[in-house]
């Protein structure tokens, strides 16, 4: 099986939804969140998944409560090599 890289687009928060977006339930045993951003200034979140196939993403997504406004494949220009442990400027 291939892993492919998709970009999950989340647009402006409609009413009564959670400033938190539930991202961490975007890893299941069959996909893997590598990464997500908010971009405030244009209301937007971008979540980085690997997963089999779109279908597949759209559908953990759908699952965990996570509504995808846009899903499309993506390709890594400078893949991350580990998650941050700490916030930038702090010392361990």
């Amino acid at each position: 099986m291939s892993i492919r890289l998709f970009v999950l687009e989340r647009y402006d928060r409609a009413p009564g939804e959670s400033v938190d977006e539930p991202v961490g339930a975007l890893t299941t045993g069959v996909t893997r969140l590598r990464g997500a951003v908010r971009i405030p200034a244009d209301d937007v979140v971008l979540a980085l998944v690997e997963g089999p196939d779109a279908e597949t993403v759209a559908a953990v997504a759908a699952a965990a409560g996570w509504r995808v406004d846009r899903l499309g494949t993506a390709e890594w220009i400078v893949a991350p090599e580990s998650p941050a442990t700490q916030p930038w400027g702090e010392e361990s």
